[in-house]
């Protein structure tokens, strides 16, 4: 079933997609996915270019009116295809889930939310659609996606455009990843506070004001030191630095304070988001854990801030993650498949450009230059113009110097 609207700019088409659960287990039901089409209103056939949204567990990007940024630059050359991938936005949500199950038969739901799942969804919505072959822009977690798509359905795929979600793929340990992403953070706290040097200060002073005192946030949730040291995941984006500045300089006991704050601890709106964070690098094996377990002490108890560090603590703290907790315990024990097959992607012919940002707090560079090398034919943009969210930032450049690249104009 569709429904299609007229904008300005833009033919929108929406459609509920039923697909299984489990892939190749028809007998464990069905859940939706959601897609938005979003067409140039010139009534030109164009090929399909699908968007891999960044997380996990964040639905597409909602469209303008008219379209903007690289989703107008894309409508030049392609219909887009917006997907809400399994559990996000309007695709059957992931939230208290499955009431009255045990932790363990939550904890088993929740496995079939990863790239791999979302790959054969795509591969169904693509036969649904009667598509031959499709485009692909993957960002971050997206082009983490693009990689294992690459890795199970290369023949479904025209190009391949991967913006700051080069992935490793060759079964590095998690916690390479981590102690990797750890030293990044601690650099982009140096700039800030390099930037910024009266700022140390004042965050002390906030980080013990919050270990001495019971101040809630709007939501009611307690606001702790170590919940505050998460705001450090602003330092990736190319605005984080001032609004982190902003922050800081307000007064602790003031609505706009307190309002902010929770809003740079969200994790709940999104739980896919925490607790399925550390498996996206899981390539084979369990987390267990990791980014905590490699935590440098002042990130624990000191004024170091985090990224995209998730911790065990946030299932207590946060009160919209609590009806994932055992789930997400358990999780953290469990032993992943690999997501990307190694000798496929060496062996790779389908088209891929990527952007490698310099200073990536959220993705490595060195295991994205590696990757890049792994992947035959990709061809890496390595910059340090942008920081993670470039192509939300700069999105029409990024997008049209990818296009030219994978297409051998650049």
């Amino acid at each position: 079933m569709s429904t299609t609207y007229l904008i300005p700019g833009a033919v929108l088409t929406e459609r509920e997609h039923t697909v299984p659960l489990v892939h190749g287990d028809p007998q464990r039901g069905t859940i939706s996915v959601f897609t938005r089409e979003v067409a140039a209103p010139d009534g030109k056939d164009r090929p399909y270019l699908v968007f891999l949204q960044g997380g996990p567990g964040f639905e597409a990007a909602r469209p303008t009116s008219p379209p903007s940024g690289w989703l107008a630059r894309a409508l030049a050359d392609f219909r887009v295809l917006l997907l809400d991938q399994r559990g996000t936005g309007r695709s059957t949500p992931v939230g208290p889930i499955l009431p009255g199950a045990t932790p363990a038969e939550q904890a088993e739901y929740l496995t079939h939310f990863r790239a791999d799942s979302i790959v054969r969804d795509l591969e169904r919505i693509r036969a649904e659609l009667h598509v031959d072959r499709w485009s692909l822009l993957g960002q971050s977690f997206g082009g983490f996606t693009a990689l294992s798509y690459l890795s199970m359905a290369p023949e479904s795929l025209r190009e391949v455009l991967i913006t700051g979600g080069l992935a490793p793929v060759t079964g590095v340990p998690v916690d390479q990843v981590y102690a990797a992403t750890w030293a990044r953070v601690r650099e982009a706290n140096q700039r800030y506070h390099a930037r910024y040097p009266g700022d140390l200060d004042r965050l002390r002073r906030i980080l013990r004001t919050l270990d001495d005192e019971d101040i809630r946030l709007p939501n009611g949730d307690r606001l702790t030191a170590r919940r505050f040291r998460q705001i450090g995941i602003w330092l990736g984006d190319s605005a984080g630095f001032e609004r982190l500045h902003h922050l800081l300089e307000l007064p602790v006991d003031s609505p706009a304070f307190l309002w902010d704050a929770q809003e740079a601890s969200a994790w709940e709106r999104n739980p896919i988001y925490a607790t399925l964070h550390e498996s996206c690098y899981a390539d084979g094996g369990a987390t267990r854990w990791s980014a905590h377990r490699l935590a440098p002490e002042e990130a624990l108890s000191g004024d170091l801030l985090g990224a995209e560090h998730v911790f065990p603590w946030m299932w207590d703290e946060h009160a919209g993650l609590r009806a994932h907790r055992e789930a997400a315990h358990l999780l953290a024990e469990h032993a992943w498949p690999r997501l990307y097959d190694d000798d496929r992607l060496a062996r790779n012919e389908v088209p891929v450009a990527a952007t490698v940002y310099v200073d990536d707090v959220y993705v490595e560079r060195a295991f994205a230059e590696d990757t890049a090398r792994r992947v035959r034919g990709l061809r890496p943009w390595i910059t340090n113009e942008y920081a993670h969210n470039g192509l939300r930032a700069d999105g029409e450049r990024i997008l049209g110097r990818l296009l030219d690249m994978v297409r051998g104009r650049a």
